[in-house]
């Protein structure tokens, strides 16, 4: 029987992405309920969250893989509420990561998974997969409120002198606009990136010419004091390719390179930028 009525979202973890997806299913027409901090329901009410996905029409998780038991990574939303959307309309942020290194080749879906650091999120990737969910594969996100700009604001900016480092990315209204072209393709994985995969130094480069601003000086790897989870991110060097996306969902992002995704953050960005911007001879973190 269908529901007459607005179809209805429910995302698991409302986090950064998923709120600009949940916008762009509101600004359609859709009804969105969700788990998170800043969602409608909390995860662990299952009485509420069993009801609500009764009810939905597409059910999308952003939440990542948790704790490990017997040795296995476990997603907490297959772990609680798996047999509950069973046979559902899915789909699941993942992550690019699960290509592991390439040494800067191209990876498309077809690529294998499950060599590199977020092995946790290969198995969560896989277990989507076997439900049928679009999973949407994700390089670095970035937008609004969590950029290059706002690092160069708070002195988090730096350059690695690292030659022949590169990275793919995506802005956060690629992905909402990605999620809402899928929502009645086929299961299956999906790459979301932009064009120009490039290294990080080519972006802060760019970001800190609009901004007007020197750029952070050129540190080596084990000179910039970067965290753990910093250094990681420079372990893997690959670039994305999204084909699949353009050909099955129609998907065209509105930023196709980070130029311009960094040139319409700075037209919102406040020009303060310039003054609190670290200088060219301070020692930065990521």
């Amino acid at each position: 029987m269908v529901r007459q009525g607005m179809p209805r979202l429910f995302i698991f973890g409302l986090g950064y992405a998923a709120r600009f997806i949940a916008a762009r299913f509101e600004a359609r027409g859709w009804e969105v309920i969700s788990t998170g901090s800043e969602g409608t329901l909390s995860f662990d009410d299952e009485g509420s969250v069993r009801l609500a996905l009764a009810d939905a029409d597409h059910v999308l998780s952003s939440v990542p893989p948790g704790r490990e038991a017997r040795g296995e990574a476990l997603d907490p939303v297959l772990e609680c509420y798996g047999h509950a959307i069973k046979g559902r309309a899915l789909s699941y942020l993942s992550s690019t990561g699960v290509y592991g290194d390439t040494g800067g080749a191209w990876v498309d879906e077809s690529a294998p998974v499950g060599t590199g650091r977020r092995t946790a999120r290969a198995e969560a990737d896989a277990a989507w997969l076997a439900l049928g969910a679009r999973v949407y594969r994700l390089p670095g996100i970035y937008g609004p409120g969590r950029s290059i700009f706002d690092r160069l604001a708070d002195g988090r900016a730096h350059r690695i002198d690292l030659p022949g480092q590169v990275f793919s990315r995506v802005h956060v209204e690629d992905i909402a606009s990605g999620v809402l072209r899928g929502v009645n393709a086929p299961g299956g994985a999906y790459n979301l990136a932009d064009d120009l995969p490039c290294s990080q130094n080519r972006v802060v480069e760019e970001a800190c010419r609009l901004a007007g601003i020197a750029p952070p000086p050129l540190h080596g790897l084990e000179d910039a004091n970067l965290s753990p989870m910093a250094r990681a991110f420079y372990a893997e060097n690959r670039r994305v390719a999204s084909g699949k996306a353009r050909r099955e969902l129609g998907w065209r992002p509105r930023y196709p390179t980070y130029v311009e995704g960094l040139r319409a953050l700075r037209a919102t960005t406040s020009p303060a930028i310039a003054s609190s911007a670290p200088a060219p001879a301070s020692s930065d973190q990521r």
